[in-house]
């Protein structure tokens, strides 16, 4: 799906505020109610939008430690991977798995409550995936940045047609509409 001026200007509200009314994301945006929610709808069904979610503040909740994970698999087999892979899914502090180039194979975020229960994870759960070689921790002692999409700077549609990233960037900034970092 190839999105314009007011596509971007849409997803830039949403992603700072899932919650915001339709009235409110519409007058945001220069459109009206109408032409804002099938817009929201065809980005929805394209798959652009892929779910609404709250933000949560892991201390609150208890979960204190962020962990860092790189791991090299023994081998590149697909039926490794997919072992991995499924293995990865049954871990619910597991809370994103790249599979990145370089020395590792993978980087994984793992969320939990303090070093015990990282010693308890990787005992009872990591370490019991057949294939893995090496693994490297790093606890994260602080969040420097994180930010949601970089929308002002994405591709869009002028009205000749051709996809133009410096047309975003003023149209976004034209609509006033600009994308927070995320606050912890």
């Amino acid at each position: 799906m190839v999105l314009d001026k007011f596509d971007l200007a849409i997803l830039a509200v949403l992603q700072r505020d899932a919650r915001a009314s339709l009235q409110e994301v519409s007058a945001r945006v220069g459109l009206t109610s109408t032409p804002c929610w099938t817009r929201i709808k065809k980005m929805e069904n394209e798959g652009v939008i892929q779910g609404y979610t709250v933000r949560l503040n892991p201390v609150a909740i208890g979960f204190s430690e962020t962990v860092i994970v790189q791991i090299t698999l023994d081998n590149h087999h697909e039926e490794t991977l997919g072992q991995f892979g499924k293995a990865l899914e049954e871990i619910p502090e597991v809370l994103e798995a790249y599979l990145v180039s370089g020395d590792y194979d993978y980087h994984i975020r793992i969320a939990v409550r303090d070093t015990r229960d990282y010693e308890r994870l990787l005992r009872e759960r990591l370490y019991r995936i057949p294939g893995i070689r090496h693994t490297k921790s790093s606890f994260v002692l602080g969040c420097l940045k994180e930010s949601l999409l970089p929308l002002a700077t994405a591709p869009t549609v002028t009205s000749a047609g051709a996809k133009s990233s410096r047309a975003a960037a003023r149209n976004t900034s034209r609509s006033k509409v600009r994308v927070a970092p995320r606050r912890r």
